[in-house]
């Protein structure tokens, strides 16, 4: 593969090298744009973009879901010397309102579904809002667009400065993450961040122009956005877009269609195949319960191959991110030679660090440092060997925008990156996480308690969805989501909970309350819970009981 400083130099190469392949498709086959034709557009965007003034290091918000011409606004933006900065979805209008403001975006792309997440006063602030799908102006200086304007024609211009070529260092992308922490972050990734990016995927799994990946999750996270939409482009690969929101039956519509060779996951989507469909099929079945007993791996084999086909029948890489794999759904894939690939990062590292095979890995650990980035402990605790990951390497940002104390406090002394997870490292030098830094519990006697280690525990019982520990008043109180359709006597249930997660967790970690969550968790793009907005309280079941009983009095 070549190896490329920026993105506008893989933008050139793939739309001339690769121009008759397709590059793009719908999940129910329907063609999108060849190499050729998406570069066409790409010009004709960005010649839009320059006829308003729009030119070099230039803020272009994108806030959509994930469609073929999300590959267009990116692309008009960053291979002509502008920033993106893409929005998720499911974003507040507070959130929106924060990202546009601090970011100073001049532009929106945006669609239909989401513009009444912009507000009045962005609207007016933008210079020019788009629509994602037609690709034509909606709104040009705060105002609605009045049917039939004339808009500037084709290779007119009001750039003061023409557009400049990119360099390795100049900022392409401004990526704000709520996170699981609190407050968002501008993180500010270059160039050459991301081309490194592409270059640690191919050397970790080559794709090439016989791959077709589908693409499930928020193009807006950086998960999706490098090796869903770069590195595919990057060597000439198609992917296909859901025409719906990808649900369980949506998918299983999209699946036999695209037959996909590859695709990107976070860990919930497998366990619930694993924990919804496999697990019950088990139980049901007197024949698979006893060879699943009696010859296991017999029976992880056939599983594999019927998860295989439900896949599509092609898939040869599953990658799975953004979260920790459940260990004991990554056993079973193991035995079953699903070809899955374990994938470690953060936005900040565009955002890939360290990554692992069904064929090299141990369950639970998150592999080894990817092609041209450095992985260490900090900070060892000499009894068990754990510390704090820290990295280095090119496709790690330069800083927070706008926020140097933050950025100082993301760096060592010596520059290497903070991740905030503390992890161990084995003789052959495969890290695996223990849990967030953030996370970690100080219990009465000084013990570092690690609340994933007990939820783990909890998620393993029967009607259990999700779970999370927190501490109030110096008591661990677990706060759970029960699984769809799980009926059962509340009180009966969580004594019973209690009882079987106290009697396998150690004496510092033992719960000691449970509550049971009136609705869903609030999750990142990653689906991983945003423990903040639980700290101090939660709409638990308990907590409005409690609420009108002290109404009552």
């Amino acid at each position: 593969m070549k190896q490329f400083e920026t993105l506008a130099q893989i933008y050139r190469n793939s739309v001339v090298e690769f121009g008759d392949l397709k590059m793009s498709m719908y999940s129910d086959g329907a063609p999108g744009y060849t190499f050729a034709e998406f570069g066409k557009v790409c010009e004709q965007t960005s010649d839009l973009l320059s006829a308003y003034g729009i030119g070099n290091q230039d803020k272009v918000a994108l806030l959509s879901g994930s469609c073929i011409n999300w590959a267009v606004a990116f692309f008009s933006s960053v291979a002509h010397n502008r920033v993106i900065v893409p929005i998720l979805p499911d974003f507040s209008e507070n959130e929106v309102t924060n990202v546009l403001t601090h970011s100073e975006s001049k532009v929106l792309f945006v669609s239909d579904r989401l513009l009444s997440k912009v507000s009045e006063d962005c609207c007016k602030a933008l210079k020019l809002i788009i629509d994602i799908t037609t690709l034509k102006p909606i709104y040009i200086d705060g105002k609605p667009l009045e049917e039939g304007a004339v808009l500037p024609g084709a290779g007119a211009s009001a750039l003061e400065s023409p557009l400049q070529e990119p360099q390795a260092d100049n900022l392409a992308a401004l990526i704000y993450t709520s996170g699981t922490t609190g407050k968002a972050k501008g993180v500010m990734l270059t160039q050459c961040n991301i081309t490194h990016n592409v270059l640690e995927s191919y050397h970790f799994y080559p794709i090439g122009t016989k791959d077709v990946m589908l693409s499930i999750l928020p193009l807006a996270h950086t998960y999706e956005l490098s090796l869903g939409l770069i590195y595919p482009f990057a060597t000439g690969a198609c992917v296909a877009y859901m025409t719906k929101k990808p649900t369980p039956s949506a998918l299983k519509e999209a699946l036999p269609v695209v037959r996909p060779t590859a695709m990107l996951t976070v860990p919930m989507i497998i366990e619930k195949v694993y924990k919804g469909v496999v697990v019950p099929k088990v139980k049901k079945s007197k024949t698979l319960s006893f060879v699943n007993k009696h010859f296991h791996t017999l029976f992880c084999r056939m599983a594999g191959k019927e998860i295989l086909r439900y896949f599509g029948g092609r898939l040869k890489f599953f990658g799975i991110g953004g979260a920790k794999l459940d260990v004991d759904v990554e056993k079973f894939l193991k035995k079953a030679r699903f070809p899955y690939y374990i994938g470690y990062g953060l936005t900040e590292c565009a955002p890939l660090l360290s990554g692992c095979s069904y064929k090299n890995t141990v369950p639970g650990g998150i592999g080894k440092p990817l092609y041209g980035v450095q992985m260490r402990l900090d900070n060892v605790n000499p009894e068990t060997g754990e510390g704090e990951i820290v990295a280095i390497g090119p496709n790690i940002m330069p800083a927070y925008y706008k926020d140097p104390e933050r950025t100082a406090d993301a760096f060592t002394e010596d520059g290497w990156f903070r991740t905030n997870d503390l992890a161990s490292v084995d003789r052959k030098g495969r890290f695996s996480i223990k849990g967030r830094l953030n996370n970690m519990i100080l219990g009465p006697s000084g013990e570092n308690i690690y609340p994933e280690e007990i939820e783990k525990v909890i998620k393993d019982q029967e009607g259990v969805a999700e779970a999370i520990v927190i501490e109030r008043n110096k008591k661990l109180i677990a706060l759970i989501e029960l699984a769809d359709g799980f009926v059962a006597d509340v009180e009966n249930f969580k004594k019973k909970l209690l009882s079987t997660v106290n009697s396998k967790v150690a004496g510092s970690s033992k719960i000691g309350e449970a509550q049971i969550m009136k609705e869903p968790f609030i999750k990142t793009a990653t689906q991983k819970i945003r423990r903040f907005l639980y700290k101090d309280s939660a709409p638990t079941i308990e907590e409005s009981q409690k609420k009108d009983a002290d109404s009552k009095n």
